[in-house]
């Protein structure tokens, strides 16, 4: 009897345990191996787009999504500098219908648990954590994980959902340290009594300012409130989760608007993230092995679509390997080519929203203010159509139909 290895999945993350599930709705057996000694994720609040649930629907995992995430009215853009609105779309009923789906807030933990529990749940998927993923090998009929001990573990293919700093990348890639942005991510999170009562708004808002941005939302059934501020202060190396004090926060957001300015005053615990990406690369596959979310295509902040991108690359690669059974290399190279020029569009327009949508200054932000406000919610629509009315897999997966 010919012994059937499983697909093995470098990194336990949302995109590595996506992969798992929807490979295990395929019937395919796969072996997630983590390197933290637990399970679990670092982080507050993610925004989840349509695409986002209908990767979900595909995992199987859509309807307890919506039901643990806060389904929130609008995308609000404010001026944080004169504290006016400058545009907002609309999430009701229109919005849904338009692209199947709600948007919606939750936190990074509460979805990554129902996705880890999906794994748990399933008998074809196996987790070992303390087993990071250092490097591979192949033969040609398999492929060998060496893991940090120096044990080698023999899968049909790998799949390298390890993260920005993936040593699966490096090896396939070689492209070095990801690129610093020099960009300072504070974040925090309160309880909504904290929150000043006039700006406890069911919206995502950013408050865009001259070289820094504020974003807030509710999580957890408006137990929470997520804060995230956003410096341009050119720093120069990567910080991951540095404590720091409400001053230094403070410091990037002095010329703002004290209405914006008061939102850093009630958060607690802030800790810092130097936000880093890289440059779009098609060498996503190397015969048995392949990239998947931030080791593929890891991108800054500004679209909120990592986790989404992630997700959608986790239903085109389970869709790709049961597509084609007995060819791994093809599946993974139809995956790829599925899967390239969209991330990279996210990629690029993150950076060019962060300088264009987020940070300017002076005559760029009342350009900004006067091209944006014009529009209304229907022209919005229109604008995210290609992101928000797709799973990246149309061939696979039906699209929900403009009302």
């Amino acid at each position: 009897m010919v012994e059937v290895h499983p697909i093995l999945i470098a990194g336990g993350g949302i995109g590595g345990l996506a992969a798992a599930v929807g490979l295990a709705r395929k019937g395919i057996p796969s072996l997630v191996l983590e390197k933290a000694s637990a399970l679990g994720e670092i982080g507050a609040g993610i925004q989840l787009g349509p695409n986002a649930f209908h990767a979900l629907d595909y995992l199987g995992v859509g309807e307890a999504a919506r039901a643990l995430a806060v389904h929130i009215d609008q995308l609000r853009l404010m001026d944080a500098v004169s504290g006016e609105e400058i545009t907002h779309i609309d999430l009701g009923e229109k919005f849904r219908r338009r692209f199947g789906n709600p948007y919606a807030v939750i936190h990074r933990g509460d979805l990554h648990g129902l996705l880890l529990r999906a794994c748990r749940e399933s008998p074809l998927i196996a987790l070992r954590t303390a087993s990071e993923v250092v490097a591979y090998e192949q033969d040609g009929a398999r492929v060998f994980a060496r893991l940090a001990s120096g044990e080698r573990v023999p899968g049909r293919a790998l799949i390298g959902a390890d993260g920005l700093w993936s040593n699966i990348r490096q090896q396939l890639v070689g492209d070095g340290k990801p690129r610093v942005s020099g960009h300072t991510t504070y974040r925090s999170v309160i309880p909504t009594e904290r929150m000043p009562e006039d700006l406890r708004w069911n919206a995502a808002t950013l408050w865009a300012g001259p070289k820094c941005h504020i974003v807030h939302y509710p999580l957890q059934g408006w137990k929470l409130f997520n804060l995230v501020a956003t410096a341009h202060n050119d720093a120069p190396e990567p910080v991951a989760g540095r404590p720091v004090a409400a001053e230094e926060v403070m410091r990037g957001f002095a010329h703002i608007d004290p209405r914006p300015q008061q939102i850093i005053r009630h958060g607690n615990e802030w800790k810092a993230w130097v936000l880093c990406d890289r440059e779009p690369t098609d060498r996503w596959v190397d015969g048995r092995v392949a990239l998947l979310g931030d080791a593929a295509h890891p991108m800054l902040q500004y679209f909120a679509q990592g986790a989404c991108m992630a997700m959608e690359d986790a239903v085109c690669l389970a869709h790709m390997i049961d597509a084609h059974p007995g060819r791994i290399e093809t599946a993974l190279e139809a995956y790829r080519a599925q899967r390239l020029l969209r991330t990279a569009r996210v990629q690029l327009q993150s950076r060019a929203i962060g300088e264009h949508i987020y940070h300017p200054s002076g005559v760029h932000a009342l350009l900004r203010n006067a091209i944006m406000s014009a529009k209304s919610s229907e022209d919005w629509y229109e604008i995210v159509a290609w992101l928000y009315g797709s799973t990246g897999l149309e061939s696979a997966v039906q699209q929900p139909r403009a009302a």
